[in-house]
């Protein structure tokens, strides 16, 4: 009995500590990426624009995912249809001048190989994003791989 009570005492002065002033004190001695502190508003954004369709960007790192060179926006990936495979899929990709979808899609977690998309390589936007010309959040010393440059 002893160690619930004591237990209870000690939840209750960490509630305290934390309740509406605690919390508050905490929160203003973060501080965001942007150096803004956590609890701010949002700033507002300059609106990234996608790149028209075009050529792929070049990659900056072994094994990245290939980024998207078209707009996205509108596009349906469900687990019963995926508008990505309307154009890369192996049967139409020559139809539509696509990058075909890589052999890698289709195994499974353990290397078997399967007839259709695996479900994990399934929601194409997991892993592939649309180029756009967004500046980074903040500055980095990011280099390429030394293989691609």
């Amino acid at each position: 009995m002893k160690k619930q009570t004591r237990n209870l005492a000690l939840a209750l002065i960490a509630a305290a500590s934390f309740g509406p002033f605690g919390g508050q004190a905490l929160a203003q001695q973060v501080q965001s990426l942007r150096g803004a502190a956590v609890d701010a508003a949002e700033p507002a954004t300059a609106a990234a624009h996608v790149r028209p369709d075009g050529p792929a960007i070049s990659r900056d790192y072994v094994q990245q995912p290939p980024l998207i060179p078209h707009k996205v926006e509108g596009y349906e990936v469900t687990k019963n249809f995926n508008k990505c495979m309307d154009c890369h899929a192996w049967s139409r990709y020559q139809e539509f001048n696509a990058t075909k979808v890589s052999l890698t899609h289709f195994k499974d977690r353990d290397g078997g190989e399967l007839s259709n998309i695996s479900p994990r390589r399934y929601f194409c936007l997991q892993c592939h994003i649309p180029q756009t010309d967004a500046k980074p959040l903040v500055d980095n010393t990011f280099k390429r791989a030394e293989g691609l440059r």
